[in-house]
Parts: C-alpha cells; sequence; structure tokens
C-alpha cells in the first residue's frame, strides 16, 4: 500500500513497513507536505516510526557528524505530562493572535491555522506519538543547522507513509524541565516537538506564493517585495 493511499483515514490493517510509501513521488511529496494537526488516537507502530526517524538520519550535517536523537514518547501519562505543560505555554503563545483574529477582516486561512493550532494543544494528550528530535551540542552551542534539514527529513517521510505530522518548538518555553523529563542532559538538548499519528484530514497542496515573487538572480530587489515587507 502506498502513503497516498494509506493517508486521510484509519491505519490500514496491514502494513508493510518495508515498501510503504516507497513510492510516493518525490516532488509530490514536498509540494503536499502540510501541517496536519488533527490526529487519530489509534496507535502507530514503532517499526514505522523507525523508519521515519531513519529518513531523518539522511540529513546533511558538517563533517557528517550527525548529531541527532530521536526519543519518542507514546505512554499516555508521559503524553499527559507534556500536553499540561504545552497546552499553558500555548494558551499564553496564541493569546494576541487569538484576539486579533476575532476582527473584521482577519485572513480566513490564518483563522483556519489558528483553530487547528488550537485543536493540536487541546488534544495533545490523545496524539500517539510524541517525537522529540534532539542533538548534541558543538562548541557549546545546538547544531541546528542539522538538526533541522534531519526533521523536514522525518515530515517528508509521514508524508510518504500516510502519516500526519508537524514542527512546533513551543515545548522549548518549559524545555529544561522538559528534556531532564526525556533523560536528555544539557549537552544534548531538544529542538523540535512531532506529534505524529494517523490524519483525520488529508494531505494537500498548503497555499503558497507563486516562486517567482521570491526568486531573484544575480542581485536582491527589495521593491519587489515592499508590499509584503513586515506584513
Amino acid at each position: 500500500m502506498s502513503g497516498a493511499d494509506a493517508a486521510g483515514g484509519a491505519p490500514p490493517e496491514a502494513l508493510d513497513i518495508e515498501r510503504i510509501g516507497e513510492d510516493v513521488p518525490l516532488l509530490e511529496g514536498i509540494r503536499t507536505c502540510r501541517a496536519i494537526r488533527r490526529l487519530r488516537p489509534d496507535p502507530v507502530p514503532p517499526a514505522l516510526i523507525r523508519k521515519v526517524c531513519e529518513a531523518g538520519t539522511f540529513a546533511p550535517s558538517g563533517g557528517n557528524r550527525q548529531p541527532w536523537v530521536f526519543v519518542v514518547v507514546t505512554e499516555a501519562e508521559r503524553r499527559a505530562w507534556i500536553a499540561e505543560r504545552y497546552r499553558r505555554a500555548f494558551h499564553a503563545y496564541i493569546a494576541p493572535a487569538l484576539e486579533r483574529s476575532r476582527e473584521p477582516g482577519f485572513p480566513e486561512d490564518r483563522r483556519r491555522n489558528i483553530r487547528a493550532a488550537l485543536h493540536l494543544a487541546e488534544h495533545l494528550h490523545e496524539v500517539p506519538v510524541l517525537l522529540f528530535v534532539a542533538g548534541w551540542r558543538r562548541r557549546g552551542e545546538p547544531q541546528l543547522q542539522a538538526l533541522f534539514p534531519c526533521v523536514q527529513n522525518i515530515l517528508l517521510a509521514c508524508r510518504a507513509v500516510g502519516l500526519g505530522a508537524s514542527l512546533t518548538t513551543l515545548h522549548r518555553s518549559f524545555g529544561e524541565s522538559c528534556d531532564r523529563f526525556l533523560g536528555l542532559p544539557p549537552e544534548i538538548p531538544s529542538c523540535a516537538m512531532l506529534p505524529i499519528g494517523w490524519p483525520r484530514g488529508r494531505y494537500g497542496r498548503p497555499p503558497r506564493e507563486p516562486v517567482d515573487r521570491k526568486l531573484f538572480f544575480e542581485r536582491f530587489d527589495a521593491a519587489a517585495l515592499e508590499p509584503r515587507m513586515g506584513g
């Protein structure tokens, strides 16, 4: 079964872990890998989580240092601990945007995004997999230049195998206590949390501005972006 067939519904009854997602064209996967924040509580096979994390390990890293570490949280009590703290942090973070969203003329697509993010925060304890990506510090600094390409690889792999996922860094607002809870030492801080599960919605192309509004050859022209600057 292809990842495209698996997406947008209940988990397949029988999964061929080795083959699932292998036939999804790369560029199609990239173009349709939108954030999915409405997830089913159905469990995800550990072997499938291993597969998407393995995709993460093929990200580039300076000197091929491969600093990434993955911590997968599936136990209900541990997910609840994280969800409770995430929810408090999220409501404080989203309050200004939520207030603006009530104003007339607020873009409807942004309202939808806020509603989806609220749904995730309120139902995070039900999400079957909370995947944390962490990494060794180098010269005292996190190696984010390697960790976020790793995260993107995982998101693309989730798209390919039919899992819903999204990227959040909001847990960093209680990052030290969260990392200790995960058993991560100070020299291996987490950088991202990916809630993962079988999607309630479907993958599809997210709204994007035409690339020609962002693409410049030889020299950047600031005048071309003036209507959007600071928006």
